[in-house]
């Protein structure tokens, strides 16, 4: 099997170098303090940390960028300024023309599964929090990476642990998943992200996969530290990766 490097940005932004292609995921490339906080309105309180490289080595190679959701910290207003208008760009349905508003030429809203060659590229879906609010939240996805002689990768996205979630990684049994796991607080009341827990019963559902945390430690809502899922991981004898910011995991 061919061996495929990720790399955390910051938040959920990742560069994946995979099949030959490298793919751009959920970019958010503002500064530091640049926008809205999501815990005291009126104050620009995010993201909590710059970027760990500049802007233009973030983007320099990329061939493909996939959007899980347009929420600001995935897709904000730095990544629309700086990103080739031409790029491929991969949404989910509901986002296609908002994308294509920012002017971005060349966007494939997937249905159920897009062919980039010669990656396949598969949505999937899921819960951005307790039903009350999914009118307010929107539609979010995750995609699944496949191909000949490549590890199956599972991008959760902003889900929260259900049985869709459980039933997809028993659909694609995947060999690395990514879950954005922070915690995230809606208004001080409600959690709209895995927290350690719900990471941990990813960990369970998939011994065999080697899973890798994100969303941590970049926005104002977002509760779980690297350090408290490290700790909860390590009790749990659970083998969860938790990359830091601009760090590189090769597999």
């Amino acid at each position: 099997m061919e061996k495929v490097a990720i790399q955390l940005v910051r938040n959920a932004t990742l560069k994946i170098q995979y099949a030959g292609k490298v793919l751009l995921v959920d970019p958010m490339l503002s500064s530091r303090h640049s926008f809205m906080s999501f815990v005291e309105p009126g104050k620009d309180l995010n993201p909590t940390v710059g970027l760990p490289m500049s802007v233009e080595e973030v983007i320099e190679g990329v061939d493909a960028v996939l959007l899980t959701h347009l929420h600001p910290d995935h897709f904000d207003q730095k990544a629309m300024e700086v990103l080739a208008k031409d790029l491929p760009f991969y949404v989910q349905p509901s986002d296609k023309e908002m994308v294509e508003k920012a002017d971005f030429t060349n966007v494939e809203a997937i249905e159920s599964m897009a062919n980039y060659d010669p990656i396949k590229i598969l949505r999937t879906d899921g819960k951005h929090g307790p039903d009350k609010l999914l009118p307010t939240l929107g539609i979010v996805s995750g995609f699944v990476l496949q191909a000949e002689n490549w590890p199956t990768i599972y991008i959760i996205g902003d889900c929260l642990w259900d049985e869709t979630i459980e039933r997809q990684i028993e659909k694609y049994n995947p060999d690395i998943i990514i879950t954005n796991s922070g915690g995230a607080i809606f208004m001080g009341q409600d959690r709209i992200l895995m927290n350690e827990e719900e990471t941990l019963k990813v960990a369970r559902k998939a011994p065999q996969a080697q899973l890798i945390a994100t969303h941590i430690e970049a926005l104002d809502h977002c509760q779980v530290t690297r350090e408290a899922l490290a700790k909860a991981a390590a009790e749990a004898n659970l083998p969860i990766l938790i990359p830091d910011d601009g760090e590189t995991i090769i597999f």
